[in-house]
């Protein structure tokens, strides 16, 4: 990290922390929050168009198959885009109630595409696609 990305970093962690700490609350409200109100989540087969969709698909998940779980993750990069940007690449993965590791069959690669807007950063795309064992 350079010390010019420095303070944009870390606002980015925290972004991306409080949104693990809403998931592990079953927090949809608080999951969003710092999403931009246009912001897509694209994951296999599905795409949520607009933050208050995302809402309403976590809120789903959180109240049924999702109900007690938790995250992994593990971030593997950040670079930034011009001066508003920045895309973040981790592995992540879900942990139902009572798992304290997930199997690798459940890991995905996530992209993150922030903005900052009026001074604050934000989520405004979420990508994610399985971890194909090999396919490196």
């Amino acid at each position: 990290m350079s010390n010019t990305h420095a303070a944009d970093e870390a606002a980015i962690q925290a972004v991306l922390t409080d949104s693990y700490k809403a998931w592990d609350a079953g927090d949809a409200d608080g999951m969003v929050a710092d999403y931009t109100e246009d912001a897509t989540a694209i994951l296999p087969g599905s795409l949520r168009d607009g933050r208050e969709a995302i809402r309403q698909s976590m809120a789903a998940a959180f109240a049924g198959p999702l109900q007690g779980s938790s995250t992994w993750n593990r971030q593997l990069g950040i670079r930034f885009v011009g001066a508003d940007g920045a895309i973040v690449i981790s592995e992540a993965a879900i942990l139902f109630a009572g798992e304290t590791e997930a199997p690798e069959s459940r890991k995905v690669n996530a992209t993150w595409v922030f903005e900052k807007r009026d001074g604050r950063w934000m989520v405004a795309a979420y990508h994610n696609s399985p971890v194909v064992a090999g396919a490196e």
